[in-house]
């Protein structure tokens, strides 16, 4: 029986997108389009999703990784977009519980700062109206003394106190396989590295695309109903195959993160400050590890690998190096970090942070349906948006009626874990990892990114175990991890494994730089390489590394 979403199936997969006609073409395969997937699946949509690169390989494995309830933009009296991703917050929280997690985080109040004391708790009571914040989550004003018991790293000159909040912690990139895991388990279509090169018109309306195969040669044409753009960044780029839009609708701004040992900056707890340029920065414990970020710049460069400038660099080390105690951080420090786009939309003669987070949707006369702009936290209204309007059409055409959408209720893939308490579901399977001798940490780790999916992890586990399968240097959780993503979530390269499946090229890049060649053996072996293909992903592993430094 053919896996939908299989790496190992591809092949076959492809073949079916000349064969059928969808009712919907979703191009872009980060959380957006993912999410579009999801919501007109669900809804009872043929619908094929695409993607040039992997998926999430855009913006969508390239943000703070959290998902906050856009405190900030209350500074930009932006109340309505506030109150919503606020919610949404919530509902990803319960239809994801193991890829979201409280975070408690630290707001400190400076005499130089651009927060005081009084406007800031009035913010917090606006802000947590708003978004419906649940009791035990609630704000705590903190003396100045107080504030340095949470984070002793905190510089004391100037200290008034801090403000104790919530925000949550998730995975980007993992968040969206979830979704389309969900999509295809729907009926849903997902294919990455396959490229839009142009539309398929009927009467002057598109109806279709062409795409070409990014890991082989093949072209393909896929007919549907509607088309929906959403490309994130390429979001122009992709109108303007179609010659009557002319249209220049984003302002591309890069935001940077980087990454050190937590033992250089060993703080307590998250910490969101704002800096001496009046912009807000996170300083985010991560196991071993802490990040640092944003940076939020206007961008012209390179969309499919933004990188990160020795400019980047030194402003996020002089933010930290001036609010925190500890040993400067210096450029020796950074062990790996990340470069993402965010596309947002054009408002000439606004600063990079000062450009609304708001989505829009575009409809154009030839019937392609553009969505542009948001956040991480609002994807799945921006979803029901474009479904709803799809529904829309579809009855003023005379075609089907949708039901209304209910992804607020659907539980993602790794999701259903039988227990309103996620530490209880921990708990309850760690005694199955220690039989397959993984240490707790280890078993918990995976258990925070593939939830309840777990026990099919253990099950590839028992079973290398069973094959004393001693022929690659890898750990058996590793090698079980690579099994799953191949077979179930459509892992197609060393990369995607390392950075969207993962994240260990940023948060444990030793062990990338231990196995890589391994790994890449062992993938070869499952997915029938020839040593030219096998060359391309060593060099591209090669490239990756240093990119991040």
């Amino acid at each position: 029986m053919m896996n939908f979403f299989s790496a190992k199936d591809r092949a076959a997969i492809l073949q079916r997108l000349n064969q059928e006609i969808f009712d919907v073409v979703v191009i872009g395969g980060g959380i957006t389009g993912a999410g579009i997937a999801l919501d007109a699946a669900s809804r009872g949509l043929k619908v094929v999703v695409i993607e040039m690169q992997d998926f999430a390989a855009g913006t969508s494995s390239r943000s703070t990784k959290l998902i906050h309830g856009g405190l900030r933009y209350l500074k930009q009296l932006e109340f309505k977009l506030v109150s919503e991703v606020g919610r949404e917050r919530k509902i990803i929280h319960r239809i994801a519980p193991h890829l979201t997690r409280p975070e408690p985080m630290l707001l400190p109040i400076t005499k130089k700062g651009s927060l005081g004391k009084f406007t800031t708790k009035i913010s917090m009571w606006v802000y947590e109206f708003l978004t419906g914040v649940k009791k035990e989550e609630r704000h705590r004003l903190l003396s100045a003394a107080e504030t340095i018991d949470k984070e002793p790293l905190l510089r004391k000159e100037d200290l008034l106190g801090g403000i104790l909040y919530y925000e949550y912690r998730t995975d980007d990139s993992r968040l969206t396989i979830s979704i389309l895991k969900e999509a295809v388990n729907r009926g849903a279509m997902a294919l990455s590295y396959l490229k839009v090169t142009g539309f398929v018109y009927e009467q002057d309306k598109i109806k279709g695309v062409k795409a070409e195969d990014q890991l082989g040669n093949g072209t393909y044409i896929i007919r549907a109903k509607y088309v929906v753009n959403a490309s994130g960044p390429w979001v122009d780029e992709l109108d303007s195959l179609d010659n009557k839009i002319q249209d220049n609708k984003l302002q591309l701004t890069k935001g940077v993160h980087l990454v050190v040992d937590h033992r250089r900056l060993p703080v307590k707890q998250s910490v969101y400050f704002d800096t001496y340029d009046k912009r807000m920065i996170f300083v985010i414990p991560h196991g071993e590890k802490t990040y640092i970020g944003t940076t939020d710049t206007f961008y012209t460069g390179d969309k499919l690998e933004p990188l990160i400038s020795t400019e980047d660099k030194m402003y996020l080390l002089t933010c930290v190096n001036n609010y925190f105690t500890c040993t400067p951080l210096e450029l020796s420090d950074i062990q790996s970090g990340w470069a993402g786009i965010r596309p947002l939309i054009r408002k000439p003669g606004k600063k990079p942070s000062e450009i609304s987070r708001k989505d829009e949707i575009f409809v154009w006369q030839s019937e392609l349906i553009t969505i542009a702009g948001g956040k991480l936290t609002g994807y799945r209204k921006m979803a029901q948006r474009v479904v709803d309007l799809l529904a829309e059409k579809m009855i003023a055409a005379g075609q089907k009626k949708l039901p209304a959408c209910s992804t607020h209720e659907i539980v993602l893939s790794g999701g259903k874990t039988g227990t309103p308490d996620f530490s209880e579901f921990i708990k309850n399977k760690l005694p199955a990892g220690e039989a397959l001798e993984l240490r707790p940490e280890e078993t918990e780790v995976l258990l925070y990114r593939y939830g309840s999916e777990i026990d099919l992890l253990y099950k590839i586990m028992k079973t290398l175990k069973e094959k004393e399968d001693t022929a690659h240097i890898l750990p058996l959780s590793l090698r079980a991890e690579l099994v799953y993503t191949i077979e179930n979530e459509m892992c197609m390269t060393p990369l995607d494994f390392f950075i969207r499946r993962t994240g260990k090229l940023y948060f444990d890049i030793d062990s990338v730089k231990k196995y890589g060649s391994a790994l890449i053996a062992y993938m070869q072996d499952m997915l029938s390489w020839d040593d030219q293909l096998r060359e391309r992903y060593e060099n591209e592993l090669r490239q990756a590394l240093s990119n991040v430094l």
